[in-house]
């Protein structure tokens, strides 16, 4: 029976962590904890905040020990797009800066990448079709430099 109450339990937190903004926002969710229990012992694998919109704004991920891994924290523009993340490691040290910008259409245009110091690192280019339908992805370092080209087909 406890197994039971045990996996239940793992259910309702990963469905709670896994809410749509939508949802999250609906529900008034402040935020959502996925823990796991394994040998009898229960840890914390991710902790997720929201804002009063549903937006994802901190995310923390844990270690198997229980001790925090990576912390990644949001921002988002009036349209509920993100337009930044920080990535920091478990001694809260900041290894990554994502600033995403849009084009006026709403489609995601760059992705600009910046180390923990702020040295500007890579960027991701998007491209689109007349559909609006993503087309591809540059990869580019620093100097210029394209690193890769994920291409994106479809079929109707």
């Amino acid at each position: 029976m406890k197994n039971l109450i045990v996996l239940v339990w793992i259910f309702l937190s990963i469905s709670v962590n896994a809410q749509s903004r939508k949802e999250a926002k609906k529900n008034k969710l402040k935020s959502a904890t996925v823990t796991k229990t394994e040998g009898g012992k229960t840890i914390n694998e991710s902790k997720t905040f929201f804002d009063k919109d549903g937006n994802e704004i901190e995310t923390i991920d844990y270690g198997k020990e229980g001790t925090v891994k990576e912390i990644h924290k949001f921002k988002f523009n009036s349209e509920g797009d993100e337009i930044e993340e920080l990535q920091y490691n478990g001694a809260n040290v900041l290894l990554e800066k994502k600033i995403t910008k849009y084009t006026l259409l709403g489609e995601k245009a760059e992705e600009l990448f910046y180390d923990g110091e702020g040295k500007y690192t890579k960027k991701h280019s998007y491209s689109y079709d007349a559909q609006g339908l993503r087309t591809e992805r540059k990869t580019i370092d620093a100097a210029g430099k394209v690193l890769s080209v994920k291409n994106y087909t479809y079929t109707k």
